[in-house]
């Protein structure tokens, strides 16, 4: 009998019931199942139904009967089950917000984290840095330059940690997370003369949400690596666009390609040099200057390549509605290509 078997067991002499639990979305030939999508409590006329967190994962009990009695222990019940999970192990702090991050952690055990390290109700936004060498010195560089006494970084694999960052509506040192991603990047580039690569996650109300910006960071390095994106710091605003096209079905995306680019412009996806110049003037908000300096190109040689651009495609990068069409067109080319 596993441990969950063992709560549940209790319960069921505790409330002298018939009780029962399934893992949710799953199918049940023993156990009654509720069908439909349901928040917090159900009922289907003979039994009630509740949903409850356990050890990062969800799970839908059922209690016989839909008395008051059957309802009030389906609000009850989910609470006393996560508390009971909360006190297998007493977790460091930065193993506790290790399972925060992950998901894994019940809203209880966020709680009890906030209480015994007082962690303010204040928003906070998760980095999650690929470091390829010198961890400990790079941790000790990351925890030096922690503008906020609740910042804590902590390491989640051998070239991986996440400095989990809050936000104090008083500091104005830093106009944004992607901001504050670039001096940290740039600090243990000075201090230690490492390259990292960093995902910024969006800002998010309080430690409770963490675990979502935690995996929007992770999505925008994930991202960059699938779309080839230069630069050490990417943040998920960067490919919003690249979620939406994900969730579209790919043959879908086929047929839009199909429609909107010809041969010519499947031949310009196949030259990185005019893919990446393009690119690179996309990246730099369509500035001419910039562009031709970070490329090390005169000028004129960029001009040339974008019209060269604007003959094959029929785009002109130069126009704003051109430069999202074409943007478009070679997300769903590395979607499909992928």
């Amino acid at each position: 009998m596993n441990e969950l078997q063992k709560i549940m067991q209790n319960i069921k002499e505790m409330i002298d019931r018939e009780c029962y639990y399934y893992l949710e979305g799953a199918k049940s030939k023993t156990t009654p199942v509720y069908e439909k999508p349901f928040d917090r409590t159900a009922d289907d006329g003979e039994y009630t139904y509740f949903r409850f967190f356990f050890k990062g994962t969800w799970y839908v009990g059922v209690i016989s009967g839909v008395d008051k009695d059957a309802k009030g222990y389906a609000v009850m019940l989910p609470a006393y089950i996560e508390a009971h999970a909360d006190k297998e192990v007493e977790l460091s702090k930065t193993e506790y917000l290790k399972s925060i991050l992950k998901g894994e952690c019940s809203s209880l055990g966020i709680y009890k984290y906030a209480t015994k390290y007082a962690v303010k109700d204040i928003g906070c936004f998760a980095l999650v840095l690929r470091v390829p060498k010198m961890m400990k010195e790079s941790l000790a560089v990351i925890e030096q330059y922690g503008g906020n006494s609740l910042d804590t970084v902590v390491q989640t694999a051998d070239d991986v940690c996440v400095l989990v960052k809050y936000v104090d509506s008083a500091e104005n040192e830093y106009r944004s997370s992607v901001d504050y991603a670039e001096f940290l990047a740039q600090s243990l580039k000075e201090e230690l003369g490492l390259d990292v690569e960093v995902g910024v996650g969006p800002t998010v109300r309080s430690v409770k949400e963490v675990a979502r910006s935690y995996q929007q960071a992770e999505n925008a390095l994930r991202y960059a690596d699938v779309f080839g994106e230069g630069g050490n710091v990417h943040s998920y605003r960067e490919f919003v666009l690249v979620k939406v096209l994900e969730d579209v079905p790919e043959s879908k995306l086929a047929e839009y390609f199909s429609d909107l680019a010809d041969e010519r412009f499947t031949e310009v996806l196949s030259d990185e040099e005019m893919v990446s110049t393009a690119e690179e003037f996309l990246r730099t908000s369509l500035n001419v200057s910039e562009s031709s300096r970070n490329l090390y190109l005169h000028r004129n040689t960029l001009l040339y390549r974008l019209d060269k651009l604007q003959g094959a495609t029929g785009l002109n990068l130069r126009d704003f509605g051109d430069a999202v069409s074409f943007r478009v067109l070679t997300l769903i080319h590395r979607l499909l290509g992928k």
